[in-house]
């Protein structure tokens, strides 16, 4: 079938049309990440993209869908960063460590400029109930289950013998994480993670980990 054909010209606008897409929403995530996904306007990113304003408004038709394309194009950024990486890893204690070290470098190494999307987009719509609200609660949700899913896999395989609460554990990890992206965005300084490390290490070896991989981790700079 040749490229003049009626197909030919849709399959090339599809193309077209999906790398507008991508490069909408790459400015979108980072452009959030800064000054807030509840700032987003069609006009606003239609500048950081250097898109026309009537191409984002018919990728995306309001700034509802916009938002909520950008917390999934967020969601899938963080994925390919911490969880894919860690995930090559066998289930157990080495894939709890990794999940925590891959968090801290995607923090600290600023995949999005603003340090976590999902630590900004939480603190514009945890009071604002709808379905951007909706989307961001389950992708915290997803990584919340995921550690805890992974604590208990390492819990069964005779790695963390002290540990009581998957979750409980979890929540104490992603806190630690989340303080130390908020005091690195804040002071412009890697200190806090270092203090993440520390106490997530501590979490662990009163679980019972091996003292040895713990105190790897522990001692990774972050400089």
């Amino acid at each position: 079938m040749s490229a003049e054909s009626p197909t030919g010209v849709i399959d090339g606008r599809r193309v077209r049309g999906d790398a507008s897409r991508r490069q909408v929403l790459a400015a979108a995530v980072d452009l959030a990440s800064v000054e807030g996904l509840d700032q987003l306007s069609i006009g606003r990113i239609a500048e950081a993209a250097s898109v026309s304003k009537s191409g984002v408004a018919t990728l995306f038709g309001s700034k509802e869908r916009l938002q909520l394309a950008t917390v999934e194009a967020a969601r899938v950024r963080f994925v390919e960063s911490v969880i894919a990486p860690a995930r090559e890893l066998p289930r157990g204690l080495g894939r709890v460590l990794a999940l925590a070290d891959r968090w801290i470098a995607y923090s600290r190494d600023r995949v999005f400029p603003g340090g976590c999307f999902f630590a900004e987009a939480s603190a514009d719509f945890d009071a604002k109930p709808g379905p951007v609200r909706d989307a961001i609660d389950r992708a915290l949700a997803d990584w919340s289950g995921y550690v805890a899913a992974s604590l208990a896999h390492a819990r069964s395989l005779g790695e963390l013998p002290g540990l009581e609460d998957p979750a409980q554990l979890a929540f104490e990890f992603t806190a630690l994480l989340d303080l130390a992206n908020r005091d690195s965005v804040m002071r412009g300084t890697n200190a806090s993670y270092a203090r993440a490390r520390r106490g997530i290490a501590a979490r662990l070896r009163a679980a019972g980990a091996d003292p040895a991989a713990v105190d790897a981790f522990a001692s990774v700079s972050d400089v």
